[in-house]
C-alpha cells in the first residue's frame, strides 16, 4: 500500500503509509487453512467493526442451504465494506460463527470466504454454536477491517 497525505483533526498535514501486513512466524506450525494466524496494521487511520452479519437477502428472505446462506453474508459484508469505503485487501479479522450440526459444510462456506477475499489472507477464527439468534440462519459473521 502507498503512502497519503491526509489532514488530522488539528488540521496538519501527515504522511501515513497503510500497510496490513500477515505476521507468520516461522517457528511455529502453519496455518491450518487458508488464513493467517495474525495480521498487524501500522499507521492504520480507519477501522470497520461489523456486527455479526447474517445471511438475509435485501428483500429479508433466507436461502435454505448453507451454501447459498456463506455467499449472502459475504455479498452483505463485501456491501458494508464498499459503503465504508473499503474492499476485501483491508480485511484483518474475521470470526465466523457455525451452527455445531452444519459443521459438515464447512468447506463450502470457506470456500465462499476465499471466493469473496480473492486470494486476500486475513486473521480467522472458527466458533461452533448451538444454534444462532434465528432458527433459520446457520451461520454468522463478524469482520474487521483496517486502512
Amino acid at each position: 500500500m502507498g503512502a497519503h497525505t491526509s489532514l488530522p483533526a488539528d488540521g496538519r498535514a501527515c504522511e501515513t503509509a497503510t500497510v496490513n501486513r500477515i505476521v507468520a512466524p516461522t517457528d511455529i506450525a502453519p496455518p491450518a487453512a487458508n488464513y493467517a494466524h495474525a495480521v498487524v496494521s501500522e499507521h492504520t487511520m480507519k477501522w470497520l467493526h461489523t456486527s455479526g452479519i447474517v445471511p438475509t437477502r435485501p428483500d429479508g428472505t433466507v436461502p435454505k442451504p448453507i451454501e447459498q446462506q456463506a455467499e449472502v453474508v459475504w455479498a452483505n459484508l463485501l456491501s458494508i465494506l464498499r459503503q465504508a469505503g473499503m474492499e476485501a485487501h483491508n480485511v484483518v479479522s474475521i470470526t465466523t460463527y457455525v451452527v455445531v450440526e452444519h459443521l459438515a459444510a464447512l468447506p463450502a462456506v470457506m470456500a465462499a470466504r476465499d471466493k469473496a477475499l480473492g486470494g486476500h489472507k486475513a486473521a480467522s477464527t472458527l466458533v461452533t454454536v448451538p444454534a444462532l439468534a434465528r432458527p433459520e440462519w446457520k451461520l454468522e459473521i463478524a469482520l474487521i477491517a483496517a486502512m
